[in-house]
């Protein structure tokens, strides 16, 4: 199986998924992932070019990721881009990758950025209707970025609402807190939702909705198919 995961910014994906990305590399599944913003250059904190590319690689590497694409898109700005631009970049991703699986922001999320990145998934992964050498993908799958998901204020849009739960294990969490930490500038202390506390008690929180140890959470995006 290949998963893709599609985010706005270097850090969502570890936040999202970090533990599953981590327990599927590590069972032989292919994982990449498509950051939209990979420069992030309007984040508070931000180390240099060169740091940045060394914390993203370091992470990615961490969590067993085959392939990265780094869009050069402008970060908290995605609203500007023309929504088709977006599109074509997370297609090329989906055709090269063929994936199986396509994980991405909920569109209820806070974060503008998130919500544009979420839309322009939405319409890259019916690729298949237009392309006959594309096949279609067995899930679709919406995650939370903790710090941002939580905050979908706008009664407009439906909360994020998990019918997915990934056990991850001790182990994959405490490795998603280390590749976390590979990105300087990101985590934070407690009681904030991006420190160590707080990465292990939502999996444990999850974990506890579900009867594991520690899960990570997701929500069916609009299909799921099963190949019997």
């Amino acid at each position: 199986m290949s998963y893709l995961i599609v985010v706005a910014h270097p850090d969502d994906e570890v936040l999202g998924a970090g533990a599953t990305m981590y327990r599927l590399s590590g069972q032989g599944e292919e994982v990449n992932v498509c950051i939209m913003s990979g420069q992030a250059a309007a984040r508070n904190y931000r180390p240099s070019d060169a740091e940045l590319e060394e914390d993203t690689s370091s992470c990615l590497e961490m969590l067993g990721v085959k392939k990265t694409f780094l869009g050069e898109f402008p970060n908290i700005k995605l609203n500007t881009v023309p929504h088709l631009e977006l599109v074509q970049f997370i297609e090329k991703a989906i055709v090269e990758t063929g994936a199986d699986v396509v994980i991405t922001h909920h569109p209820g999320d806070l974060n503008n950025d998130h919500l544009h990145t979420s839309l322009a998934c939405q319409a890259a992964v019916r690729l298949f209707q237009r392309r006959s050498d594309v096949t279609p993908l067995k899930e679709f799958l919406y995650m939370e970025v903790p710090s941002a998901t939580e905050w979908g204020l706008n009664q407009a849009m439906n909360d994020f609402r998990p019918d997915t739960f990934v056990e991850v294990g001790e182990e994959a969490v405490d490795v998603k807190i280390k590749a976390l930490s590979q990105y300087r500038g990101v985590m934070r202390p407690y009681p904030h939702p991006r420190s160590d506390e707080g990465i292990k008690g939502l999996a444990a929180y999850r974990g506890s909705q579900s009867g594991c140890n520690y899960a990570e959470a997701f929500q069916t995006a609009i299909r799921r198919i099963e190949m019997l």
